[in-house]
């Protein structure tokens, strides 16, 4: 019955944050939150939703005004190639892009289209579905994510990214709490058999994993050449932040950047064996409210 009323409830996302982070956290985790003292990983993402609130996070969230953010810190070499981008996707030119690239909406998650053959597109439909995401608030679609609130919704068209000898990249999420990654979420074959497992940074296989809905990854992962590098950047890039997840991919030893997350999964997902929520909640040291603030709306980004 409970449950029957908090599934209610949480479809009710213009609640006040702190009562609907309360509902959002025991709706999927079936445990009670504690705002004033959060432990788990998850717990801490609805606190960081609720009460972590500088501006420039609009900006890191959105995967096209992140690229300033991404070329000042760590250089534009590392950023994927830029086609266009559009506000009004009736004005897209498909005729200038090439036969193989990437479409996605820069304020929400989800929404990407690959096209791998231009001549088998369906532009209008593209078009209709294209109009249907400008649509859509992330903040108001999810769980509150707070970053994605005020982002200005647009299409962002760039390169299609392959690896030699494979048929999709593997994507490397590194969770860094204060500047500093802790380990990888290692994700592969998104399209057709979508398999997870975490790594450390030396590559080693850890005992956890981020969700027990994905598959695990049961056969030996090659270590990329450029890891060092991409953990670096990514280092680099959440320089500053109580937490971030950078997630990179490699290309033929490459480090192309992905985008920044600061709630991953929107708080749903929960690690296993259960006592690594716990775990990896303690390496997310939250920022203390002062002077009475309601919220905390500064952040110092060099």
């Amino acid at each position: 019955m409970r449950r029957f009323f908090l599934r209610h409830l949480r479809k009710m996302r213009f609640l006040p944050p702190k009562f609907y982070a309360k509902v959002h956290y025991e709706y999927f985790s079936g445990k009670k939150l504690n705002l004033d003292n959060p432990v788990d990983f998850n717990a801490k993402i609805e606190w960081y939703k609720v009460y972590f609130r500088p501006k420039i996070l609009n900006a890191l969230v959105d995967k096209y005004a992140v690229r300033s953010y991404v070329k000042d810190k760590i250089g534009e070499q590392y950023l994927n190639e830029l086609y266009a981008v559009y506000d009004d996707p009736e004005k897209i030119d498909f005729d200038a892009l090439p036969n193989k690239f990437v479409i996605k909406a820069n304020h929400t998650n989800g929404h990407n289209i690959i096209v791998s053959n231009k001549a088998q597109l369906n532009q209008k439909k593209v078009i209709n579905k294209f109009k249907k995401w400008l649509t859509k608030n992330q903040y108001y679609r999810r769980g509150q994510e707070w970053a994605y609130k005020d982002v200005e919704p647009k299409i962002v068209i760039e390169k299609f990214l392959k690896e030699d000898g494979k048929s999709t990249l593997a994507d490397y999420k590194f969770y860094c709490f204060n500047g500093e990654p802790k380990f990888i979420d290692v994700h592969l074959d998104r399209e057709e058999d979508h398999k997870q497992g975490c790594f450390d940074l030396e590559f080693n296989r850890l005992p956890f994993g981020k969700s027990k809905t994905y598959k695990s990854i049961s056969t030996e992962l090659e270590k990329p050449t450029n890891l060092n590098e991409m953990v670096e950047l990514s280092r680099k890039l959440s320089e500053n932040l109580p937490f971030v997840r950078v997630d990179f991919y490699s290309v033929n030893g490459k480090s192309v950047f992905g985008e920044l997350t600061f709630y991953p999964s929107d708080a749903r997902k929960q690690f296993y064996p259960e006592e690594y929520n716990k775990i990896i909640g303690d390496y997310f040291k939250l920022p203390p409210l002062k002077n009475g603030n309601k919220v905390i709306t500064e952040f110092i980004t060099n």
